[in-house]
């Protein structure tokens, strides 16, 4: 019976690890999502930006696995050569053994500091990025809870005679536990928990410094797993980056279990301590496989190509269909063809509203997947763009078509932005409300839809405004934009004088719609700007100089 208790205090609180660091990567997505994803794209340029970059991203999101989706979107489709994506993943997981180092310290002092700070943060009004870092302050907080509570816990199995029966019956054989391992990381979606995990299990003495050594590169593969399995399989093309991943860390693991007996006395010499071996092998494993796969990443990448064939483009809904690369000699053809493959960004993106809008009034849980599909089409779509229109020669550009390609260049990224909003906010209210089975009434979806049906005609308002440079379309674009800071007011207002249980759910819901749809609008709105700027319609700012000098809105 205790060891029951004991296995389920443990569990307890490897799932307060893994929510704690499932609120960290919410709390930097929602805070930096947008620009993260921009940071990456721009990084895959060569290998040594694509692996700085991929480190850097993954040290912030805590979890090379939500990397590894963000540059096999990328590389899909050819947007983003496939050498640099594979360059990202190698530095993704050199990123999160950044992450491990830090965590084998002790520095479970300071997890109160971090919860308090962030909770403080996260009930702070009018500032949602501040909001969004609390959450991120108090996931970084409990994840160094429950690294110090599992501590605690486990002290007792040393002296457990069932577990160790258990553990010590598999503890020679490194097939068993780097399978054991494997699933651990597979399970938990995230290589640093399955690792720090491990590294528990060193500490008390469950484990030996060979069987560690080996769970960590079950670990690693594990955690390469969850792309794999998870991937869009729709196009083997799109497997490229997860797979050649996943190669990497197998043959990595099929060194290791050779030289494990050298690759433990090196360990063991360059640091004993339970904690910092279970962080230096994570290390030099990733570090090292990673130096001695760059120069191979070529060759790497023809393999795949070779293996893992591009689809038909005329199949793939994000695939360029008019960037024509020899039409960039002629620079008026090339910015025609942008404005046409913007147009079908637009589509797509109009596409995801009538899919969320349908979704309130029915019960579909792949909403989220779906919108999240049309969401990848218009951020292809935009990076396809940009390169195209990079690839144009400025000698060759008069003043008016500089003017144009950076329209284009605002109008596609405006779009995108606008997407991601959808999918990461909108799309996710709607999936979860259809999930819990609530209701709402007529007058309810009705208003929602409303909100639908005018964030679809600010996207007409602001296609018009970008290809007929029609300033009547700007202007009302504006308007909408202000007239959806009155809306929110509005919302904020019948949510607070909401008293039944289910009239603040619903008022909440709403408001939550309205605050997402200005963020669209307020996207979309941007793309009037340089017209109306030009025309001398837009003034600078929105304040004006009060009497008294000071300036108000």
């Amino acid at each position: 019976m205790a060891e029951a208790w004991l296995i389920l205090e443990l569990a307890g609180y490897a799932a307060l690890l893994l929510w704690g660091l499932h609120m960290v990567q919410s709390g930097v997505m929602r805070a930096y999502g947008t620009r993260l994803r921009q940071y990456l794209g721009v990084g895959l340029a060569t290998r040594a930006r694509g692996f700085a970059a991929g480190m850097a991203v993954t040290a912030v999101l805590q979890s090379s696995t939500a990397t590894a989706f963000m540059v096999a979107s990328f590389c899909a489709g050819g947007a983003v050569a496939l050498v640099p994506g594979l360059a990202a993943m190698l530095g993704a997981n050199v990123g999160t053994a950044l992450i491990v180092q830090v965590m084998s310290f002790d520095v479970s002092a300071v997890a109160p500091a971090l919860i308090l700070l962030g909770v403080l943060a996260f009930r702070s009004t009018g500032h949602a990025r501040r909001r969004d870092l609390g959450r991120a302050g108090i996931g970084l907080g409990l994840m160094l809870l429950a690294l110090h509570m599992m501590s605690v816990v486990m002290a007792p199995i040393e002296s457990s005679p069932a577990l160790r029966a258990v553990l010590s019956a598999v503890a020679d054989q490194p097939l068993p536990n780097l399978l054991i391992a494997a699933f651990l990381a597979w399970a938990m979606h995230a290589s640093v928990a399955a690792v720090l995990f491990v590294a528990s299990l060193h500490a008390v003495g469950v484990i030996g410094p060979e069987a560690a050594i080996v769970m960590v590169v079950g670990a690693n593969i594990g955690s390469a797993l969850n792309p794999v399995l998870e991937g869009d399989r729709s196009e083997w093309a799109r497997m490229r980056v997860p797979l050649g991943n996943l190669a990497n860390r197998l043959a990595g693991g099929l060194v290791v279990l050779a030289a494990l007996p050298w690759a433990t006395e090196a360990m063991l010499r360059l640091d004993p301590t339970p904690a910092r071996l279970v962080a230096n092998a994570h290390l030099a494993f990733n570090l090292v496989f990673a130096i001695v796969s760059l120069p191979l990443l070529p060759a790497a990448g023809r393999l795949l190509k070779r293996l893992l064939p591009d689809a038909d483009p005329a199949g793939d809904p994000a695939a360029p269909r008019y960037l024509d690369a020899a039409a960039l000699q002629s620079p008026p053809v090339a910015l025609a063809n942008a404005e046409r493959e913007a147009l079908r960004q637009a589509d797509a993106l109009e596409e995801m509203l009538r899919a969320i809008s349908t979704g309130f009034r029915k019960e579909d849980r792949d909403l989220a997947k779906g919108v999240a599909r049309l969401n990848e089409v218009v951020d292809r779509l935009n990076r396809a763009v940009q390169l195209y229109l990079a690839g144009l020669n400025p000698e060759l550009l008069g003043q008016e078509e500089q003017r144009r390609v950076a329209e284009i260049r605002t109008f596609v990224l405006n779009l995108e932005s606008a997407g991601d909003v959808l999918e990461r906010s909108l799309a996710r209210v709607a999936a979860k409300w259809a999930k819990e089975g609530a209701r709402l009434d007529d007058a309810m979806l009705d208003a929602i839809q409303a909100l639908h049906g005018r964030a679809l005609e600010q996207l007409q308002l602001a296609v018009a405004a970008f290809m007929r440079e029609d300033v009547t379309a700007a202007r009302r674009l504006i308007e909408e934009k202000e007239r959806m800071r009155v809306e929110e007011d509005e919302a904020a207002q019948s949510f607070s004088l909401a008293t039944d249980p289910s009239a603040i759910a619903a008022q909440g819901l709403l408001l939550e719609v309205v605050r997402d749809l200005k963020r669209v609008g307020g996207h979309l709105a941007a793309t009037a700007h340089p017209l109306l700027e030009r025309m001398g319609a837009l003034r600078p700012s929105r304040l004006t100089e009060a009497e008294d000098g000071l300036a108000t809105t």
